[in-house]
């Protein structure tokens, strides 16, 4: 079974920046969309940042202008470039594959934004 591995997530100082990386271990048949969500305590998983096998982008509204998502040909990795971070980007995030036979997802990473 394929699995997604995160990392990068970490604590970080309000204006820092980190580097999500999402790995796949294996081909996922039929890829649509590759995404990153997170969750906040208390809060919805909501959508950060996502890019279609035809390399459409889409950013949640809280984090544009700062966060960059990016993959590699072969749809085995997947990445956030994330900068200016403030303290409300704190959350575990997560690495989303929708195949043509479902959606995979990480662990999930967290990552804090404190000073």
């Amino acid at each position: 079974q394929v699995q997604l591995v995160e990392s990068g997530g970490g604590l970080v100082q309000p204006g820092g920046s980190l580097r999500l990386s999402c790995a796949s271990s294996g081909t996922i048949p039929g890829i649509k969309v590759m995404g990153w969500y997170r969750q906040a305590p208390g809060k919805e998983r909501e959508l950060v940042a996502s890019i279609t096998g035809s390399s459409n982008i889409r950013y949640g509204d809280s984090v544009k202008g700062r966060f960059n998502i990016s993959r590699d040909r072969a749809f085995r990795t997947l990445a956030l470039q994330m900068n200016s971070l403030n303290t409300e980007d704190t959350a575990v995030y997560y690495c989303l594959v929708r195949g043509a036979w479902g959606d995979y997802w990480g662990q999930g990473t967290q990552v804090t934004v404190s000073s």
